[in-house]
């Protein structure tokens, strides 16, 4: 037999997150995706409503998503622009009910640490900030409440325009960014155990920078966090393979299996079935986990 590639060292791999237990040495994360907002990237608006954003969650639940990660603010500065009050008005009660109804770990994708304030006292476990703390009082917030705090690299201030991004070394300066933040992180109070890193694919970068981040994604395990890979329908490849966004999912399990081979221990997801079946696939070729069942010449 061929040897399998060498698995990352993980700090803290075992975790408790919500009501769910983790051990990122031996299994495979998927983050379901579900926005509350009428322009976002993917969906455009399917779940802005409350009821559907719920169900759509539930169901993400019982398809495998061990987290849903919850966005009422879409990334890009040309979507309508999202008051904090109005973010809180779309993020908590949703929180409250999927909690309610389910021990699925809720994650809340927002930069501003009231809305996360909010949001955990409504049920919710993980920040998932992709400013990378631009907000100064996330770290200090996950320390107090214990919350998971996943840190991105993006490299304009949230919701700004970054034209024609550039690099000398793209995985070497967000490695590097990412490093920082975890130290900032640290010394606020932060435990290692609460920390995932998230190299920002497509986020302040172009295509060309992406497929760098992914061809060199091992080197954002050695971070120490478990590392989230968030692919799911990107415009790197919707370039790459010259797809619309509703043709990107062969293309999107294709390079989450790249990036699980090189270390990814968490998937963010549109699609929760592939990206579950993806991740089972994984762990079995990583020889972390046997076949559900074995029939065949046996």
């Amino acid at each position: 037999m061929g040897d399998v590639p060498a698995l990352p060292v993980i700090t803290d791999a075992r975790r408790r997150i919500g009501r769910r237990s983790f051990d990122f040495d031996a299994r495979v994360a998927v983050m379901a995706i579900v926005n509350r907002t009428k322009d976002s990237f993917f969906d455009a608006g399917r779940t802005f409503e409350l009821q559907p954003a719920v169900e759509a969650a539930l169901a993400a639940a019982e398809q495998g998503a061990d987290i849903v990660d919850i966005g009422g603010v879409p990334f890009s500065p040309d979507a309508r622009d999202v008051s904090e009050a109005e973010e809180i008005d779309l993020i908590t009660p949703f929180v409250a009910e999927v909690t309610r109804l389910s021990d699925v770990v809720v994650s809340v994708d927002t930069f501003r640490s009231a809305v996360a304030a909010a949001a955990i006292d409504a049920g919710a476990s993980i920040i998932n900030d992709t400013s990378g703390l631009a907000d100064r009082e996330l770290a200090p917030l996950a320390a107090r409440t214990g919350a998971t705090l996943v840190l991105t690299h993006s490299k304009a201030a949230p919701r700004t325009h970054l034209p024609r991004p550039t690099y000398d070394d793209v995985v070497g300066e967000v490695r590097g960014f990412l490093a920082e933040r975890l130290q900032r992180a640290l010394s606020v109070g932060v435990r290692p155990d609460q920390l995932v890193v998230d190299p920002g694919p497509d986020l302040n970068k172009n295509t060309l920078h992406t497929l760098e981040i992914c061809r060199r994604f091992e080197e954002f395990t050695t971070l120490g966090p478990p590392v989230l890979a968030a692919l799911s329908n990107k415009d790197f490849i919707g370039e790459t393979l010259d797809r619309p966004k509703e043709r990107r999912l062969a293309g999107t399990v294709a390079t989450t299996m790249w990036c699980l081979e090189r270390g990814a221990r968490l998937v963010r997801a549109h699609d929760v079935a592939a990206a579950v079946d993806a991740a089972r696939m994984a762990e079995a070729l990583l020889g972390l986990r046997e076949p559900g069942y074995l029939r065949h010449n046996m």
